[in-house]
Formats: C-alpha cells, sequence, structure tokens
C-alpha cells in the first residue's frame, strides 16, 4: 500500500482572483505603495502581492491609487484596473526618497480627493547570508527602503487620513522568526511592528487603524527570484502543502481594508499556513 500523499489546500476562487467583488470597498480611496511587481519570466510569472490587492480593492469598489518606482509595472497594474471598468491612477514614486513620498501622498489625496486607506507593500533584500557578510551600506540601504521608508509614509499620510480610515504594512514571517539568513532584511520586517504600533496609538486619536500581515511562502515573481538566489526555501515545508498566492495575501488585506476589521488595530496577522504558530 502507498503511503498517503500529504495534504494540499485547494485553490479557491479567491486563491486564484476569480472571485467577484462584493462592495466591501465601496467608496473608499486607498493609496498601494508598491502596487506594481517584478518581472521573473513574463509569460509565467504569478500575480504579485502589491498587483492583486490593488486589483482587489478596485473590484470591491475602492478607487486605488497605484505607487511604484516603476512607471511601467505600476501603469501596469492600473491598466488592469481600468481593463475592469475600476477606478485607479499612477503615482510614480521611489519609497527610498524622501522627497517623492511627499509628493506621493499629496498627489493621492488630490487624485482621489481624499484618504481612507493606505497599503505599505515595499521591502528590499540585499547583501550576502548571515552576520559575517554584512556591509554596512548594504544594511543602511535595507533599513532605508524597509523603515525609514514606511515611517515616512505614515509620516505624511496619518495627518491626512479620514476618520476611520486604514494602514496595512506588509511585513514577512521574517520579521517574527529567524529564516531567511539576511539581517537587515529580518530585523528591519520585525522594526516594523514598533512602527505600526505607534502609527496605531496616534491614529487612534481619529479612529485610524494599524495593522501589520506577515506572509510566510507565497508563489510570487519576487518570491521565485529569492528562492532562485536561495534554492532551500522552495523545499521549506508547508503544512497545506504549497506556498500561499498573492491572491491570499490581498484578501488578508482587504480583511484589514474594510470595516470588518473595524475593532482590529496595533495587530499582526501571519499569513503563512501556520508556519510560525504551530511548527
Amino acid at each position: 500500500m502507498s503511503e498517503k500523499q500529504p495534504y494540499v489546500r485547494p485553490l479557491s476562487a479567491e486563491s486564484r482572483g476569480a472571485a467577484p467583488g462584493r462592495g466591501r470597498l465601496a467608496g473608499r480611496r486607498i493609496l498601494v505603495v508598491g502596487g506594481g511587481q517584478q518581472v521573473v519570466d513574463a509569460d509565467s510569472d504569478p500575480v504579485g502581492n502589491g498587483r492583486a490587492m490593488s486589483v482587489l480593492f478596485a473590484r470591491e469598489g475602492a478607487h486605488v491609487a497605484v505607487a511604484d518606482r516603476s512607471a511601467e509595472a505600476g501603469q501596469a497594474t492600473v491598466d488592469l484596473i481600468l481593463g475592469e471598468g475600476g477606478k485607479a491612477s499612477l503615482i510614480h514614486a521611489d519609497i527610498s526618497r524622501e522627497d517623492d513620498i511627499v509628493r506621493m501622498v499629496a498627489a493621492a489625496e488630490e487624485d482621489m480627493g481624499g484618504l481612507d486607506g493606505m497599503v505599505l507593500n515595499v521591502g528590499i533584500g540585499v547583501g550576502g547570508l548571515g552576520l559575517g557578510a554584512v556591509k554596512a551600506n548594504e544594511w543602511d540601504t535595507v533599513l532605508g527602503v524597509n523603515l525609514r521608508g514606511p515611517m515616512l509614509c505614515c509620516r505624511e499620510a496619518l495627518p491626512r487620513m479620514a476618520e476611520g480610515g486604514s494602514i496595512t504594512f506588509i511585513s514577512s514571517i521574517a520579521g517574527l522568526v529567524a529564516g531567511s539568513r539576511l539581517p537587515a532584511y529580518d530585523a528591519s520586517k520585525a522594526a516594523l511592528g514598533g512602527l505600526m504600533r505607534h502609527v496605531a496609538l496616534e491614529g487612534s486619536r481619529k479612529g485610524v487603524r494599524a495593522n501589520i500581515i506577515a506572509p510566510g511562502l507565497v508563489d510570487t515573481p519576487l518570491g521565485r527570484r529569492a528562492t532562485q538566489g536561495r534554492p532551500s526555501r522552495g523545499t521549506a515545508p508547508q503544512f497545506f502543502g504549497r506556498q500561499a498566492t498573492g491572491w491570499e495575501i490581498a484578501y488578508a488585506a482587504l480583511f484589514f481594508m474594510s470595516d470588518e476589521s473595524v475593532y482590529v488595530t496595533g495587530q499582526t496577522l501571519a499569513v503563512d499556513s501556520g508556519l510560525t504558530g504551530i511548527s
């Protein structure tokens, strides 16, 4: 008798990005920072987290400002939204530049007539593996994008945010457990927790919520590129027998952007098939 095959979580309509919108964000104005995606293989790339969130928010009735350092990638996301009859605009901005961030947030508010939500889907990991391979300039570069950038976004957006708004940081389970072997990346993602809680505290004065989503292994173009550099990533155990899809991360973000999470703030949600909770 052959051994029982491991369980593989089936892909639902939501997992595949095929579920219809339900009006959960009708009338909302949301800025998605990092709404484009990298290209690894244009013919086979799955959807990235930022693009999936942008498209999903628009399907749910939001006007989405798609910000990305690649105008081409951001415009591709905008075109997908417009092609589905949604509302979207492009803002070309580099989160490593303070002037770009100031301009980006102001433009989003002006283009959409206000700001109800912001998702910070940014993060880089550079350098060699382990502490011995860390270079000071690479450390500064990573923290500049992964931590300083989100801080500046919140500094600019929080005063403009409508009452009852929502800010969601896309972090990583690397901020909860050791694993990426990139010390600057892990440290920056862990530090987002402190920033998020401070934003939640200040935001509470007008009902603005702040939360973190910490994805586990996700099948995105960026994830596939990371696996190319570290093949062991692709063989890591998964309780559901597969990696997450970008759409599954997007639905977690949709929860935080919607009124379904109106009493949730200052929290971190790991979307990782239980890797950080039961392994």
